[in-house]
């Protein structure tokens, strides 16, 4: 259900907010100071307890039980009502929440029993994540690192094919704000035979968005691509954080392992699919040469509306910015756009073979870099494999994270005559290796 542009909320910090205006409404885990974690939506500088519109009697029907589904300390009973409740809910709270609406002073009476600062809340995981698989749909990201290995051949021959994907750890998947501990492991430095042990010299980011899924698919049974987006709960950011040089030495032959399982994180609030609607477009025409999907991940309709205008934004803050009261500097702003594969392509690939996905489960879409140097999405890319270090506001450079470095991932989307939809932040500050 898609919010008429024009619509205003009597919550006054909703209107002209950047990332949760009324037409946003994503859904989270909250707590207050000694309670426990509770289901809510962001709504301007607000979080409106889910629990406590449903005991007030704000919600009936759908809505009601979409809300009692949401209303624990994880969301996944939510994510496995499947779209047509979460739909309800979103209606019922445009009703309650809209400026003029019949319901304003209802909802308005119960005051800060309905509504809590967010400011003074703790944020959550949103859900209990049973498995976590990262896929690699960012061609520019691909293409990027391919040309670092090989110069002559990038992209190898079935990434045009296939949507490539891994599975990862979920046990160290953390909410924003988590500090992040640099990770020890093998590496083979240049010149080297033998390998040493020993804190990542070359720590990364990856600029991703995370999608969550809602209702689940039966063992051995796939999901149809004309189906697969009724099975997305809903979406998020995530930085996938990643030792580039201990991927180095362990990825031959079975790919990313203790260079990726140390810790991802993601922005807590969940964004639906009914707040991304007006954002759509299609997937963009493969170039000229580029083979067709087969026939299993070709959708007419995910063909005209699968891709999302999604601005993605990567910033850091170091600790001598911090200390000179420098504000965080932007290092790429790219777009889901350039996604290769559609999130439904996804979410189809990965059960075609009869994979069973749960609620709550989390795919992330690879790095999504653009085609130009300041739309990179990791520092890999940006400074060439850390041949050509980027300088930073107070004269710092850097190649790779140094400890005490501040990540930050943002998301907006943005329409002319409607208002912007953000994801709020994705943020994780690196400390030292363990000794």
């Amino acid at each position: 259900m898609t919010a008429s542009p024009s619509l205003r909320s009597w919550i006054a910090s909703a209107n002209g907010h950047a990332d949760f205006p009324l037409q946003n409404l994503p859904l989270g885990v909250f707590s207050r100071a000694g309670d426990t974690p509770r289901g809510g939506v962001a709504i301007g500088d607000a979080i409106l307890d889910l629990r406590e519109a449903r005991e007030a009697g704000l919600l009936q029907g759908d809505a009601a039980h979409a809300a009692e589904a949401a209303s624990g300390t994880d969301l996944n009973p939510f994510f496995s009502l499947g779209a047509a409740p979460r739909r309800a809910l979103r209606a019922a709270l445009l009703e309650l929440l809209a400026e003029g609406s019949a319901r304003q002073n209802e909802a308005q009476a119960l005051g800060e029993r309905l509504l809590v600062p967010m400011a003074s809340c703790e944020l959550h995981l949103p859900a209990r994540i049973g498995d976590y698989t990262d896929f690699y749909v960012g061609i520019h990201h691909a293409n990027n690192v391919g040309k670092l290995f090989r110069p002559d051949n990038p992209l190898l021959p079935n990434y045009k094919y296939v949507p490539i994907g891994y599975h990862g750890r979920a046990s160290t998947i953390c909410v924003s704000g988590t500090p992040v501990r640099r990770p020890n492991g093998q590496t083979l430095p240049p010149g080297q035979e033998v390998p040493s042990f020993g804190p990542s010299k070359r720590l990364d980011y990856e600029l991703e968005l995370g999608v969550w899924i809602g209702q689940g698919n039966a063992l051995g049974e796939p999901i149809a691509i004309d189906h697969a987006e009724d099975h997305v709960a809903g979406y998020c950011l995530l930085n996938d954080w990643s030792a580039r040089d201990v991927q180095a030495w362990e990825y031959q032959p079975l790919g990313p392992f203790l260079a990726k399982n140390f810790a991802s994180t993601v922005s807590p609030w969940v964004v639906t699919a009914e707040a991304l609607e007006p954002f759509r477009q299609a997937q963009a025409p493969r170039p000229a040469g580029d083979p067709q999907p087969l026939d299993y991940l070709l959708g007419e309709h995910d063909q005209a509306a699968g891709a999302f205008d999604i601005e993605l934004e990567v910033l850091i803050l170091t600790d001598a910015m911090r200390e000179q009261g420098l504000p965080p500097h932007r290092l790429a702003l790219s777009n889901a756009r350039h996604m290769y594969w559609t999130v439904a392509q996804m979410v189809t690939h990965h059960t075609v073979g009869g994979c069973m996905l749960q609620a709550g489960d989390l795919l992330g879409t690879g790095t999504l870099s653009g085609p130009e140097p300041d739309q990179f999405g990791s520092l890999l890319e940006t400074t060439f494999g850390g041949k050509q270090p980027i300088t930073l506001p107070g004269g710092e450079q850097r190649t790779f994270l140094q400890d005490g470095d501040e990540v930050i991932l943002r998301a907006r989307c943005r329409r002319e005559g409607y208002p912007s939809i953000g994801f709020g932040e994705c943020r994780g500050r690196l400390l030292p290796a363990p000794r």
